[in-house]
């Protein structure tokens, strides 16, 4: 069986083709992680993590070499691997950037899996090439100078967007929404996002006065205050959504238990990667919970493929500077490419440009 023979990581900082105000903050330039795992049969095995912020990155490519380090010679067995990890962070914690890592590592080793069965990762995971229903996500960010035009923009062959809100006050959030729903025509999908900028009780104030004018409203509080989402979904005329903060399957378990959610959007990039998500998703299958993704979609199309209450796809190109193909999205859907593993190649001169 082929082995572990090599594990770097290496830092981009790529500028945004869309900068992004969020009600938890600006973002302009996306740090990202580059993993590649090197194994002893000549394949290699690639993923990438996103640090959010430049001073983060450092921890994490640290994080994901230390832990990687720990695994050479071992067989390229995704599951295994993953249970090593996860016991050798038991008295770490596998959050942060160790989180990530381990939620890198496992997305590299699957990659690499597949490729050496020669296999698109959705078909190592014995799924089809199931399309997926997907929205665009670049933009719409708080105080955008022309929200309607960009919103008309961003739907062009997606059925589907997003837009942040968290406005300092109710009544610019609803001016917001009517701008982009008057803009969009009543056949195009409007989620919503708070980014975690509200307090429980004026969230849960907000969301009432929402209604149904969004399809979700997604993070409206902390991340890790399950019972602050709780008492907003109680309050809400919409879905709430959730959970692409939640560091591996116990997180999601927690949300199902407090009735956080209607609907749960695990991060490939948190929640301990492949491995990981095929247990989250597993939770969501028996809590009968739509699961849509979080980022990463080049990879998160092979997961919801797999996935039995697949939902939505999340799409930004974000990454897409740095590699030699993007995800493509045709009619408002996407299906995962058939070329083997996740189909991830590194863009060699962008990733020069923009390493840091």
């Amino acid at each position: 069986m082929n082995g572990i023979r090599k594990v770097t990581a290496r830092g981009v900082l790529v500028p945004m083709r869309r900068p992004l105000v969020t009600g938890g903050g600006a973002v302009s330039e996306v740090p990202l992680a580059l993993i590649d795992v090197e194994t002893s049969g000549g394949v290699t095995g690639r993923a990438y993590v996103f640090a959010y912020q430049p001073f983060a990155l450092k921890a994490l490519l640290a994080a994901a070499e230390g832990l990687g380090s720990t695994l050479i010679g071992r067989p390229l067995a995704p599951r295994a691997l993953y249970d090593e990890m996860r016991a050798r962070l038991r008295f770490v914690g596998a959050t942060g950037p160790m989180g990530q890592a381990l939620s890198g590592l496992d997305m590299a080793f699957w990659d690499a899996f597949a490729k050496g069965l020669g296999l698109p990762l959705f078909a190592a995971l014995g799924a089809g090439p199931k399309r997926v229903r997907a929205y665009n996500s670049n933009g719409l960010g708080v105080g955008a100078p022309d929200l309607g035009a960009e919103a008309r923009e961003l739907a062009e062959g997606f059925g589907a967007v997003k837009l942040r809100i968290g406005y300092r006050t109710l009544e610019e959030d609803l001016a917001a929404i009517r701008t982009c729903r008057e803009a969009l025509g009543p056949d195009v999908t409007l989620m919503s996002d708070y980014n975690q900028s509200l307090l429980p009780a004026e969230a849960a104030r907000r969301a009432a006065a929402i209604g149904d004018q969004v399809y979700w409203i997604e993070e409206p509080v902390r991340a890790d205050d399950a019972a602050g989402h709780a008492q907003v979904r109680a309050s809400a005329g919409t879905l709430i959504q959730t959970g692409e903060n939640a560091f591996g399957p116990p997180d999601i378990a927690r949300l199902i238990e407090a009735g956080a959610a209607d609907l749960l959007m695990p991060d490939a990039g948190k929640i301990w990667g492949v491995s990981g998500w095929l247990e989250a998703a597993a939770l969501c299958d028996a809590a009968a919970i739509p699961m849509s993704s979080h980022l990463y979609p080049e990879i998160s199309v092979h997961l919801l493929a797999a996935a039995l209450t697949a939902d939505w796809l999340e799409v930004v190109d974000w990454a897409e500077p740095i590699l030699v193909e993007g995800l493509a999205v045709e009619a408002g859907s996407a299906a995962p490419p058939a070329r083997p593993g996740a189909g991830i190649e590194w863009n060699e001169a962008a990733v020069a440009r923009y390493a840091v």
